[in-house]
């Protein structure tokens, strides 16, 4: 099945949207250029950004699904690939809202795949994600095998059997280290990311802002409150379900992890409630209560 579907590119783009920007709802005709089909799911948005995504939808020709709440992000990733296995669609291509694909991106993606020896092990290609406020791109931790061990959601193509492989995304966390989880199973799985170093994807994680302290410089995330919860929740789910079968690489995460932690203890604010939901996060996590957490 794998050698048959390298050979048909065709890609749908899935976008989820959680009130949209008009600039983001713009950004998906560029996507759609590059494309041969894109569904957007949206997680309960306000009346007059779900208006303006269905008047793009019938000017654009994209399938909208639209979910009355909030649903996460890995059950609404998990509804726009359902849709294109419907449609019988061998490739999918997820974005975050906010990324911005550039001139040739797909192309490079899927030359990218077919030179690389493990093509058809391959569950998910990577773009070279780029930070528009500084134009840097994120250090990528590699394994044996030269691709990326984990990587971003945004910009990620992938085939469609390897969900019938290794099942879905997990709908119990939500939001947040959806991608670090399953960029583990995959090469727990047997198969291996991989990444193109000329596709391009514009891509902010989080909001990063310089600060400085006794003469060192850093750059928190400035996430907010909430997401510190899912976060660091999250986190201890992915070290308790992946430390046996990748110890150096679950012990690795785990360092930069405190590390981001503590930038943001020490330097954003609202940190009360940061260390407190962090605190909660932490027992959930350990204790493996998962799913949308209320009153954060």
């Amino acid at each position: 099945m794998e050698q048959s579907q390298h050979s048909d590119h065709r890609v749908c783009a899935i976008v989820v949207t959680y009130h949209p920007t008009s600039q983001m709802i713009d950004n998906l005709t560029d996507i759609l250029a590059q494309t041969q089909g894109l569904v957007v799911v949206d997680n309960g948005s306000g009346a007059s950004a779900i208006q303006r995504l269905r008047e793009a939808g019938v000017n654009q020709s994209f399938h909208l699904i639209e979910n009355d709440a909030n649903l996460g992000l890995a059950e609404a990733l998990n509804q726009g690939v359902r849709w294109a296995k419907n449609q019988e669609f061998p490739w999918v291509l997820l974005f975050d809202q906010d990324s911005r694909i550039t001139p040739g991106f797909v192309d490079q993606m899927f030359t990218s795949l077919e030179l690389n020896p493990q093509r058809e092990h391959i569950g998910a290609m990577h773009p070279k994600h780029i930070d528009p406020s500084t134009g840097i791109e994120p250090n990528v931790f590699r394994a044996s095998d030269g691709g990326p061990v984990i990587s971003m959601t945004s910009g990620a193509l992938m085939p469609t059997w390897i969900f019938d492989k290794i099942g879905l995304f997990s709908s119990e966390y939500f939001i947040d280290q959806i991608d670090i989880e399953y960029g583990y199973r995959i090469r727990a799985a047997g198969y291996v990311n991989a990444d193109s170093r000329k596709a391009v994807l514009i891509h902010s994680p989080g909001h990063p802002k310089d600060a400085s302290l006794m003469g060192f410089s850093f750059k928190p995330t400035y996430h907010s409150a909430g997401r510190r919860y899912y976060l660091t929740r999250n986190r201890f789910a992915v070290y308790r379900k992946y430390f046996r079968v990748f110890p150096k690489f679950i012990l690795r995460s785990a360092y930069f992890d405190i590390r981001e932690t503590l930038k943001c203890l020490i330097a954003e604010p609202d940190r009360f409630r940061k260390f407190r939901n962090i605190l909660l996060g932490t027992y959930d996590g350990i204790a493996g209560r998962m799913g949308r957490r209320n009153s954060l």
